[in-house]
């Protein structure tokens, strides 16, 4: 559905409530196991942690059209913690801008997906990532763009907490407070483990809310698993303009939804088999109950 720059968010006429978003960050979580098997590898924990932000951000506040994915004032989102793709992608073809039966391939050889995004073979994506720490960048790039060519899309960026580690990305954070990108918005996956540990442990980044602020950011440090709490945070956003650049400290759950995950170190990278496999799709599949009948 087109939507033009002049209509308010959410722009797509879907079925926006809680129970619909909690449904979709399911769907999140399952099509990441699946896809997982086919690849034989996969990031759960991390993925599984920014479910209910990719599914408000996509289906009730971005500006997008999928015949479009390349319309100049469309909203940019910049996933910095690339290795999450793996649930950004069904959501991008659920949203329609892609066949999903492509995602049935994911990995394999010839196939556009890979573990990290490559914004020149997918529709939809805006940034490809590799290495982290970049997002930040490319997102203070894109707000400064949008202002030199008069246009009034938002660039949101997600970043893991485990990125905070990274230089540039103060550097971008410090950019960002002197011109004022106001249309600039961050949102920290704030699951408190990396790879290679509890993110604290290898290089403290507490206080993020006081770090940014001092950088001139406006801050909200919001429960990133509470749909009501996300849509309202997301709709009281401050247009593109000239003012605070806006950061949104998500306290999250690595691998919520799945018990043996949740708050794991052992599940940023793995592969689920057999029996274990079975119990997570079914773990995932009785916690959709509730939150469909409730609708």
């Amino acid at each position: 559905m087109a939507v033009s720059s002049a209509e308010a968010r959410p722009g797509h006429g879907r079925n926006a409530t809680p129970a619909f978003l909690a449904d979709r960050a399911q769907f999140v979580r399952l099509e990441t196991v699946r896809l997982t098997q086919i690849a034989g590898a996969g990031h759960y924990s991390s993925t599984f942690s920014a479910a209910e932000l990719f599914a408000a951000l996509y289906y009730a506040h971005l500006r997008f059209d999928p015949a479009r994915p390349d319309w100049p004032d469309r909203d940019r989102f910049v996933l910095s913690k690339g290795h999450a793709a793996i649930g950004l992608y069904p959501v991008l073809a659920d949203l329609g801008f892609f066949d999903a039966a492509l995602l049935d391939d994911y990995t394999r050889l010839g196939s556009p997906f890979g573990d990290h995004p490559d914004m020149k073979k997918i529709k939809g994506v805006d940034f490809s990532s590799g290495s982290l720490g970049h997002g930040l960048s490319i997102g203070l790039g894109m707000a400064l763009a949008g202002r030199v060519q008069q246009r009034d899309y938002r660039t949101y960026v997600m970043l893991g907490d485990g990125e905070l580690h990274e230089g540039q990305i103060w550097e971008a954070a410090m950019a960002a407070g002197h011109f004022k990108l106001q249309g600039l918005v961050a949102i920290v996956d704030r699951n408190g483990l990396c790879i290679d540990g509890h993110t604290e442990d290898i290089m403290a980044v507490e206080p993020i809310d006081e770090r940014f602020r001092s950088f001139g950011w406006d801050v909200q440090r919001i429960d990133g698993h509470d749909l009501d709490t996300i849509l309202d945070t997301l709709g009281a956003l401050k247009p593109a303009g000239t003012g605070a650049p806006q950061m949104i400290i998500a306290d999250t759950v690595k691998g919520r939804g799945v018990r043996m995950m949740e708050g794991s170190l052992n599940w940023h990278v793995g592969n689920l088999v057999g029996r274990d496999y079975d119990a997570v799709v079914t773990e995932l599949q009785r916690g959709l109950a509730p939150v469909v009948a409730s609708d």
